[in-house]
């Protein structure tokens, strides 16, 4: 066991406490200023009030804006899971020229400037696919979403493939049982975390994008993001904004606590 001396130690905590203050105390102030009595946000806050959070739970824009997110977020990651799933079988369990072709066409996505995928997805849609009469509306924001979601899930779902054993789907099915139920009872219980923690990278990645929904959403459509990043322009509305990024940081606790399950039960077997 690795012992360290009792000044390594201390510089070692007051260096966590500096990084977790830098991470945590904004967020502190952002939950405070939910709460506060005047229209500006500021610190301290002169009192406090639910006033922001009656405003912002009742704000037809709001939930507008919230259903989009989570639509988006929804659709895409289900692609993703699919494509994404099937393209990591694919490149792992099979050979074929191009493959590593391939494989870097489906990572780029995620290395690309988000500006850069959504002028390049824009110009396609308005300037391509609108003249010849296709009108991609909400699914393009959606395909748009779903074009980096699938390097989520795929760079789980192949890195768990990559350690998983051939011989066991083999033994599966010497013994009998089809390539469905194969995959049901051996391949996908053993790569199952992987999918879900793709998933989740997916969804939180969708929810959370901006840059690429600028360019790409259909005219008076808003995402959650796009919605605050409006607000912010409006010192006497930020409030509701700081009520809206609460709620969020009390429900991303949700998908931080089943991967953590999740590990926990796959550890455990």
């Amino acid at each position: 066991m690795l012992r360290l001396n009792r000044t390594t130690r201390v510089a070692l905590a007051a260096i966590t406490v500096i990084a977790l203050g830098f991470m945590y105390i904004p967020l502190f102030v952002i939950v405070m200023n939910s709460f506060n009595s005047s229209r500006v946000s500021g610190w301290p806050i002169p009192g406090f009030s639910l006033e922001w959070w009656g405003k912002a739970l009742t704000n037809p824009a709001v939930h507008a804006a919230l259903l989009n997110s989570v639509i988006v977020a929804s659709v895409a990651t289900a692609f993703a899971l699919l494509l994404g799933t099937l393209a990591a079988f694919a490149l792992q369990r099979f050979r074929f020229f191009g493959k590593q072709t391939v494989n870097l066409l489906i990572v780029l996505p995620i290395t690309l400037p988000g500006i850069v995928t959504g002028v390049a997805l824009s110009n396609t849609y308005f300037q391509v696919l609108k003249p010849m009469g296709i009108n991609v509306g909400y699914w393009g924001m959606i395909i748009a979403h779903a074009t980096f979601c699938v390097v989520m899930v795929f760079n789980n779902v192949i890195a768990r493939l990559r350690r998983m054993h051939p011989n066991l789907d083999e033994a599966s099915m010497d013994l009998g049982a089809g390539i469905g139920q194969t995959f049901r009872l051996v391949t996908f219980p053993q790569f199952r975390s992987a999918f879900i923690a793709g998933g989740l990278l997916a969804f939180a990645l969708s929810f959370d994008e901006i840059v690429v929904t600028i360019f790409t959403a259909p005219p008076g459509v808003e995402t959650l993001p796009l919605w605050i990043m409006n607000q912010m322009a409006r010192p006497n509305e930020v409030n509701q904004v700081n009520v809206v990024a609460t709620v969020m940081i009390l429900l991303s606790l949700i998908p931080v606590y089943i991967s953590q399950r999740v590990s926990a039960v796959t550890d455990a077997k």
